[in-house]
């Protein structure tokens, strides 16, 4: 009888802290995936009060984001803000251009625009922890350099291909950035239509590669007019631990997953990086029928967004998230993958999971929309068309909700930081002095030159007695060779 009792107090405290409210400050744009014009974003506490608000002159291209300072406290935290440049040079539905980085009181630290005869920034920023930021673009390809890649056709007024690009921008110190990494799409297409043409192959037996004849290119309409949007990339998340991109594409119903760690070289490329494929695919998932696997019950996903990683120690660490617009609802599903970051794959078969493993209550937006689980097992979902942000349990039951009103109220995403998410600073590897994240002779040098130009350094101070000297240059040799 005691053990019953037991069991049952253990699991009405298990309802209980299921269906409370996560505390922490829940950031979003209102406008973001609408209309234009100037914008405010909101940092909100769980009764609804603005803990800090940022004005600005351009409409949001998506959502913001919270990036940590070199000093503890949201106070020092930076402000990533992607928005839209008055003259796109590509112009459809998420168009951007630029983003910045605003100080907590809305100083601007730097900004960046990518929106030239290219290139042009859409959607999705991602900051990284090393205070590079991600950004998605359109690629601009001729009809002519379509058809010699394999395309069949284009039926579009512009007779062009907007194909994908990602780009890592880092701060170059003057108030702008600077391009470090970059990864594009055309270096990594198949077609089995032409063998007299590039990127000839089976499309079955290459799920590394995208079939350049795979779906429509763009439209004669949409937002902006014609427009040549082949893939509709629309958010892009990166993952620490396996240094890992995910990004995913609405028009083709399917998330993607790349190497980071390669050189731009190596991501133009089918060998290289961490994982040896170059930057190829690593994993997809959504509908193996855009490689020619599988079947419509394989199809899983529709027109979504949000795909993010669920962070290590929250319920369901790993796994990834997403809000699957064309099935009403926000999903969790379990990527097969092993502990040091590589996917598994059956010769011949699609990609798995066969299904999800959670899914929320109801939710339809057309435009945008998002997922993030909380540490407490909650998940923040916003419903962009409504303009409605709902804190719902694993259960399903809302424990808390905000909803924008007055025009162009929608929200693109909207994200929830713990109260005590930014009071560490992360500084990094001990010992890289160089900030590549790699620990290494070059560390050694760098160190040796601030120790002989007397140049402290608290990344330097390896023992930590506040001189920098050969007692530290033996630590770190020590650190090195312990690696």
């Amino acid at each position: 009888m005691n053990n019953i009792f037991i069991i049952l107090i253990i699991s009405f405290n298990a309802l209980i802290f299921s269906q409370e409210v996560f505390e922490g400050y829940t950031l979003f744009t209102p406008g973001g995936g609408g209309g234009g014009g100037g914008a405010t974003t909101y940092l909100k506490d769980n009764n609804l009060n603005n803990i800090q608000t940022w004005s600005h002159s351009r409409g949001a291209a998506s959502m913001p984001y919270l990036m940590p300072g070199d000093e503890p406290g949201y106070e020092n935290t930076f402000l990533l803000y992607p928005y839209r440049v008055n003259n796109p040079t590509m112009e459809s539905g998420g168009v951007g251009g630029a983003f910045e980085v605003l100080t907590w009181d809305g100083d601007l630290v730097w900004e960046y625009e990518l929106s030239n005869n290219d290139y042009q920034h859409h959607h999705d920023v991602e900051p990284l922890p090393n205070g590079n930021v991600l950004m998605v673009a359109w690629e601009r390809k001729t009809a002519s350099e379509a058809y010699a890649a394999g395309r069949q056709s284009i039926d579009n007024p512009l007779n062009q291909m907007w194909s994908t690009a990602i780009f890592e921008i880092e701060h170059d110190g003057n108030g702008g950035g600077e391009v470090v990494w970059e990864w594009h799409l055309w270096d990594h297409l198949v077609q089995e239509s032409n063998p007299q043409l590039d990127n000839y192959g089976i499309v079955s037996e290459h799920p590394e590669l995208f079939n350049i004849n795979q779906g429509n290119v763009g439209s004669s309409g949409g937002p902006g007019g014609a427009n040549a949007d082949w893939m509709h990339i629309n958010a892009v998340t990166y993952n620490a631990k396996f240094d890992q991109i995910a990004f995913s594409s609405r028009y083709h119903d399917e998330i993607y997953v790349i190497d980071h760690s390669t050189s731009t070289a190596e991501a133009a490329s089918h060998t290289g990086g961490t994982y040896g494929k170059g930057g190829d695919f690593l994993y997809r998932w959504g509908n193996p029928q855009n490689y020619n696997r599988g079947n419509n019950g394989d199809h899983i996903l529709g027109d979504q967004h949000s795909i993010n990683w669920i962070p290590e120690g929250y319920p369901g660490e790993g796994n990834f998230i997403l809000f699957n617009n064309g099935a009403n609802e926000a999903v969790e599903f379990v990527p097969p993958v092993d502990e040091d970051g590589f996917y598994f794959l059956e010769d011949g078969e699609p990609y798995g999971p066969d299904d999800t493993i959670w899914d929320s209550p109801y939710y339809s937006t057309a435009m945008q929309g998002g997922a993030f689980r909380l540490p407490n097992g909650n998940t923040l979902i916003t419903d962009c068309d409504s303009g409605d942000i709902e804190e719902v349990t694993l259960s399903g039951s809302v424990v808390w909700a905000y909803s924008q009103s007055g025009n162009n109220s929608n929200i693109a995403r909207a994200q929830k930081y713990a109260l005590d998410y930014f009071d560490e600073v992360d500084s990094g590897i001990a010992g890289d002095i160089n900030d590549d994240g790699i620990l290494n002779i070059l560390d050694i040098v760098s160190l040796v030159n601030l120790v002989l130009a007397d140049d402290y350094n608290s990344t330097a101070d390896i023992n930590q007695d506040n001189i920098i000297n050969i007692l530290d240059i033996v630590s770190l040799v020590n650190l090195i060779l312990a690696n």
